[in-house]
């Protein structure tokens, strides 16, 4: 076999030409019938006893050309790919051209490669960074939600109030007649917590135990239950007892309960500030990188085929299904669930996979470019990280990991820290800056 030709075309696809001698083929027909040719049938044979030259004239000439052609293809495509230096990213769209010899097989394979990528400017780019601030006030509303949490009941004899937690027992009716879903019993719920329709709750304060009420509300127009949409029920209630939430003294004690390294309540308060602080500035920095990503690949040129955004989305398809498996779901029950159909499905991670992919390549014409190596030290510190994160041995990872795998990533990692380095951080303008600036455009296009 040998590669005749190698075809640059559109979006980043190579034609290869494969001829295959009519010797080599014949090789690949006699595997086919050593594997095949048992199950045949000929008259005057014992089944699987006819030979070759029988059944081809039994079956005619070609009932052997598909096996054969899948035996020998493997071996001619693994020698054109490394005989051009192609690199693929998906399958090929495979022809048959004209074999050069009576007998003998033209492969003629149009390739999805790796595009060519060309870059803009890279370095120096600009882009806004919000500047962290942690005020007292996020602090008091984070002491708050802890002293929820911390909050204990107590049964109270009197009306209920707003926030208090009423015992219930309830069933609703539309018409008179009871509907799915409708009915609980000694069901705990806290007054002006929304959970309920609106208007329910507000009509439960002023109840106390042993109280018995007609509840009616009006179900919304956009209820998820089509049936209940926009129409009245009446919900019997009984009310088997009122508590109160009681929540904690916000002092020393109350810091040490809820934490295991404070002391005192200021030193609670330092812990928020200094977590909120660190939150904000992760999200501040994933914001800033994302914005000079998008100004990285806003720049690039590339014919990018569709066979490495299908290949994406498979990857985070199967990372959805993993996620939903370990919360005892399978993916196909997902769907059924959502009513969503897998190609549907896909679709949604389209965009997502573009920018992925868009990415990567990026990174990679950058780590090209400014010859980014990575050394055998920062090779065996991420073996070693990896082998922490996942619980093995270093030697285990190694062999599911691929040194050229795991350079690649690196690579591309250090490219990314290359273009931050090198970005100026251009300062948010404030809420109100940015409020006051849209309110004066408009008068400004008209002054105009």
């Amino acid at each position: 076999m040998e590669l005749k030709n190698t075809e640059k075309q559109e979006h980043s696809t190579v034609a290869l030409t494969i001829e295959i001698t009519k010797a080599e083929f014949e090789a690949a027909k006699d595997k086919a019938f050593k594997k095949s040719g048992k199950n045949i049938t000929v008259p005057g044979f014992r089944k699987g006893k006819a030979p070759r030259k029988m059944i081809e004239k039994l079956y005619g000439e070609g009932v052997f050309f598909e096996e054969a052609f899948n035996i020998i293809y493997p071996d001619a495509m693994e020698m054109a790919v490394e005989e051009s230096g192609i690199k693929p990213v998906g399958r090929a769209d495979v022809d048959l051209g004209d074999p050069v010899e009576e007998g003998g097989l033209t492969i003629i394979a149009k390739v999805p490669v790796e595009p060519e990528v060309e870059l803009g400017e890279y370095k120096g780019i600009e882009a806004e960074k919000e500047t962290v601030k942690v005020p007292a006030a996020d602090v008091k509303a984070e002491l708050n939600r802890l002293a929820q949490r911390n909050a204990r009941t107590e049964t109270v004899d009197r009306k209920a109030k707003k926030n208090d937690t009423v015992d219930i027992d309830f069933e609703g009716s539309i018409d008179g007649v009871p509907f799915e879903g409708g009915k609980a019993e000694h069901h705990a719920l806290t007054l002006g917590s929304g959970t309920f329709i609106p208007g329910f709750e507000d009509q439960l304060i002023g109840c106390k135990a042993g109280d018995e009420k007609d509840v009616v509300v009006t179900f919304p127009e956009e209820y998820h239950a089509k049936e209940l949409a926009g129409k009245e029920a009446v919900f019997k209630c009984k009310v088997h007892k009122v508590e109160e939430t009681i929540l904690p003294e916000l002092d020393d004690e109350f810091a040490k309960d809820v934490s295991d390294t404070c002391e005192t309540l200021d030193d609670l308060k330092k812990e928020i500030t200094d977590r909120l602080k660190k939150e904000r500035q992760e999200a501040a920095d994933h914001a800033f990188e994302e914005k000079i990503l998008d100004a990285v690949i806003a720049n690039m040129k590339a014919d990018i085929p569709q066979a490495m955004v299908d290949n994406q989305i498979d990857s985070l398809v199967q990372d959805f299904g993993y996620r939903i498996q370990m919360q005892g779901m399978t993916l196909e029950q997902y769907l059924k669930m959502t009513g969503t159909e897998m190609g549907a499905f896909r679709a949604m991670f389209q965009e997502q996979a573009d920018r992925q992919v868009k990415i990567r390549l990026a990174l990679e014409k950058v780590a090209e470019l400014e010859n980014i190596a990575v050394s055998d030290k920062e090779m065996d510190e991420e073996y070693a990280k990896m082998a922490e994160q996942y619980g093995m041995e270093v030697e285990k990872v190694k062999s599911l990991v691929s040194a050229e795998a795991l350079s690649g990533d690196l690579k591309i990692s250090n490219a990314l820290e290359l273009i931050k380095k090198n970005a100026k951080v251009k300062k948010a303008a404030s809420k109100k800056k940015a409020a006051e600036e849209a309110e004066a455009a408009p008068a400004e296009e008209t002054a105009e």
